[in-house]
């Protein structure tokens, strides 16, 4: 069996590494990397830690408007998928390179299989969400991480070869995790004590590319009062030295410690010893719910919606107020968070299930 693996972003790294480890076993994989993250802090040092090989394709894409990106990796693509005549092609979650490398193959009547099927935030304004809904639409196969997926896909009419599998990311944190704890020395290099510190991500372009919210986030950040790490997205720091707000006193002299963004290891590292995590990134959000560490998500909504039904995370939007109350006055559960993200073995489940449906063909 020959599958062509399509990657282009920070968390699609994290969610094949496990998947290829599996597939490398028996059969042959193609790692095609589009380049929607491209410089070495957001894309090389995954690759590294994560031990996944070089990519035998980068095409090099880059940033550009929705539109623009989609188109270029969709040609460049299809050119790939013509050179290789796969059996699969593989994507990985909501970004324009899963849509990209989805569409690329159907068209060339090639088998598709969508890794994190059936998640739905139901905010249309969202170009994630379309891009979900358009790759489920579009798959063969459909790997669910959780029973909601399953239902919401039931729900648009999708039944057939639609698969809890379980999620990938948490066979990626039970392995990489314990790795993290042997090799990590972010938390000594940092000046940081176990729980005694918050963790912050903040990405989403309805975060950054708004001044306001952007602001709110902050200065919530800043209320809190307790010391915060706060990893900066390469496109948040564009959007607070744009906005004015990174010469702001109140932000240089405050509890925020604002950091390069940092490899997986470390990231893992940090999230396992945060007290809290505040984050707009729904791979930060399961994992914060993976180590049992409470989760404050700066959006209206979450795909994650068992995370939040366990009382794990609660949903606040930027609202500064509740930012804050949730980070420093909610009361939030102890002991370990029910099992609802599988159980650590997605990765082997998925393959099988490739090799048994070209069985059915």
């Amino acid at each position: 069996m020959k599958v062509v693996s399509i990657v282009g972003a920070r968390p699609q790294f994290i969610k094949a590494a496990p998947v290829s480890r599996e597939l490398r076993r028996q059969h042959t994989e193609v790692l095609v990397h589009t380049g929607q993250h491209y410089d070495d802090e957001m894309s090389a040092v995954f690759f590294q830690e994560l031990g996944i090989r070089e990519p035998n394709y980068s095409l090099e894409v880059g940033s550009g408007s929705h539109g623009w990106q989609t188109g270029l990796m969709l040609a460049r693509v299809e050119e790939v998928l013509l050179a290789e005549q796969p059996d699969w092609v593989l994507v990985y979650g909501d970004t324009n390179s899963t849509l990209a490398g989805a569409l690329a193959a159907v068209k060339l009547h090639i088998l598709v299989a969508h890794v994190e099927a059936g998640l739905r935030s139901f905010n249309r304004e969202m170009p994630e969400e379309h891009n979900r809904v358009l790759t489920d639409h579009c798959a063969d196969l459909l790997f669910c991480p959780t029973r909601t997926a399953v239902d919401n896909l039931a729900k648009e009419g999708i039944t057939r070869w639609v698969h809890l599998a379980g999620d990938v990311m948490y066979d990626a944190a039970l392995q990489f995790g314990a790795l993290a704890r042997e090799r990590s020395t972010i938390l000594n290099d940092l000046g940081l004590l176990p729980k005694r510190y918050l963790l912050a991500t903040v990405h989403r372009p309805y975060n950054t590319d708004d001044p306001d919210r952007l602001q709110s986030i902050l200065e919530a950040f800043i209320e809190i009062g307790e010391p915060i790490v706060f990893p900066v997205h390469p496109r948040t720091r564009r959007c607070m030295a744009e906005f004015g707000l990174d010469s702001l006193p109140a932000f240089r002299c405050s509890n925020v410690q604002f950091v390069e963004p940092v490899g997986y290891l470390d990231m893992l590292m940090l999230e396992q010893h945060a007290r809290l995590i505040l984050t707009d990134s729904g791979g930060v959000q399961k994992e914060a719910y993976f180590f049992a560490v409470p989760c404050v998500t700066l959006r209206p909504e979450t795909e994650w919606v068992e995370t939040v039904d366990a009382g794990w995370n609660v949903v606040v939007d930027t609202d500064q107020e509740r930012i804050v109350w949730a980070a420093g006055g909610r009361v939030w559960p102890d002991g370990t968070p029910p099992l609802v993200f599988g159980d650590g073995c997605a990765s082997e489940k998925m393959v099988r299930l490739l090799e048994e449906y070209l069985c059915t063909l």
